[in-house]
């Protein structure tokens, strides 16, 4: 008997989600950093073994949006809810529920399949306040059932992972065995560049940004690949933020991004990352279905 499905993982801005979704697969899938709404879109990781395949699939914070981009990201989140065999709903171990929490298990009555709670960052809290936040928790809603882990210390990861498969129903394997994530080499390659600017930047920056690539492609058959990518930032006086004093934000950007790239795909790279500005871009459909952030 084989099992297999999809796995949704759900929660605030900041959670852990994405760590969990990389600890889970045992490989970097999702982009990190402490910046709120880092994760933008819909990632799937696969964890195949040989009597089950789980697809494990992280989904932006729910949060009250502030724009159209932040309108479409809990818009993903929320129908990802609805098409999946399994819901993580993914919280702080180490902090009481919040309002967001608690909207989150409002929406979680609306999901007809199994949902398990996830205590995350169980290294961070005290054995005592643990007990007390965790039954706060388990309070809101009657989850099937839940799990103390920490995602970053990879800590009580192997009991979640066999739940999971448990719920799941018999299905095919919907991947091939040495597949970790179905997302396309140009997703990739714009969110390792977007994850190096991020902690390089403050305030808004984070936020106002958007990498596209434009050219990925093999120089004259050799193995060197060339990668065009632009910035999109959303007001001219950010061009100079995100460039740096004689470009040197960028080139250290370029620097980082290249390193990843190149152990990721096995191939020397030449990086060509240029800056524009796309006003208010995150309030705009065009520009948020040309970014891949709208259906």
């Amino acid at each position: 008997m084989h099992r297999s499905g999809f796995v949704a993982l759900i929660g605030r801005p900041n959670v852990g989600k994405s760590t969990l979704l990389n600890a889970l697969v045992g490989e970097k899938v999702a982009i990190i950093s402490k910046c709120p709404q880092t994760t933008r879109n819909q990632i799937r990781a696969v964890l195949t073994r040989p009597e089950e395949q789980i697809i494990f699939i992280d989904t932006p914070g729910l949060h009250k949006p502030k724009h159209k981009l932040g309108s479409a990201m809990v818009k993903k989140a929320r129908n990802t809810m609805q098409e999946v065999d399994l819901v993580c709903f993914i919280v702080e171990a180490n902090h009481p529920p919040g309002a967001g929490d608690g909207h989150i298990a409002e929406l979680l009555n609306t999901v007809a399949c199994p949902v398990f709670l996830i205590l995350n960052k169980i290294d961070l809290v005290t054995p005592d306040k643990y007990v007390t936040y965790s039954e706060l928790y388990k309070a809101k809603h009657p989850f099937k059932a839940h799990f103390p882990v920490s995602a970053l210390q990879k800590i009580d990861l192997e009991p979640l992972i066999e739940a999971a498969v448990a719920v799941l129903p018999e299905g095919p394997r919907y991947y091939p065995p040495d597949m970790v994530t179905d997302q396309p080499e140009r997703f990739i390659a714009a969110e390792i560049i977007r994850e190096k600017i991020i902690p390089l930047t403050r305030q808004e920056i984070p936020f106002s940004i958007a990498v596209v690539i434009e050219e990925m492609k093999f120089r004259n058959d050799s193995d060197l690949l060339d990668i065009r990518a632009e910035i999109f930032v959303e007001r001219k006086s950010q061009v100079g933020i995100v460039v740096g004093r004689g470009g040197s934000l960028l080139k250290e950007v370029g620097i980082e991004a290249r390193r990843e790239l190149e152990a990721l795909f096995g191939h020397h790279i030449h990086l060509d990352i240029r800056v524009k500005v796309k006003r208010e871009w995150r309030n705009h459909e065009e520009d948020l279905r040309r970014l891949g952030y709208s259906d």
